[in-house]
């Protein structure tokens, strides 16, 4: 019998402008977005007291604590992207490289995906 493996998701979304550099069409100018995220969790074993992997609001608060900094924002001006494009792609990794080290030491991060409609989205994960 194999391995068990347990995942998490929760999705929250943000508020924040961005231009993409380079782009050559109308994404290059300032524009907004009510940007949809999703984040996936797992992890081998369950808390022993309460046997979840985490508290599903707790992993909604490290979330928002990230989204926080994005919110309401002109992403472009963030240090994070003064030489970064603000793609989906670009910030699906830096939620993933800011949240997973807040996640308690049995859960890993298993993906963060950025969607600007619900028809699109883009993911990103660490191999």
């Amino acid at each position: 019998m194999g391995k068990g493996i347990w995942t998490l998701s929760v999705t929250r979304d943000f508020s924040s402008s961005h231009q993409l550099r380079n782009y050559g069409g109308k994404c290059e100018r300032m524009h907004g977005h009510n940007f949809g995220v999703e984040v996936s969790v797992e992890g081998e074993r369950l808390d022993e007291k309460v046997q979840y992997l985490m508290d599903f609001k707790e992993l909604k608060n490290l979330t928002d604590d990230v989204l926080g900094e994005l919110d309401h924002r002109h992403l472009n001006e963030l240090e994070a992207f003064r030489d970064l494009n603000p793609s989906s792609e670009n910030i699906a990794m830096h939620i993933y490289k800011q949240l997973s080290p807040r996640l308690p030491e049995h859960v890993r991060l298993a993906s963060v995906s950025v969607s600007e409609k619900e028809s699109s989205k883009a993911t990103y994960r660490e191999v």
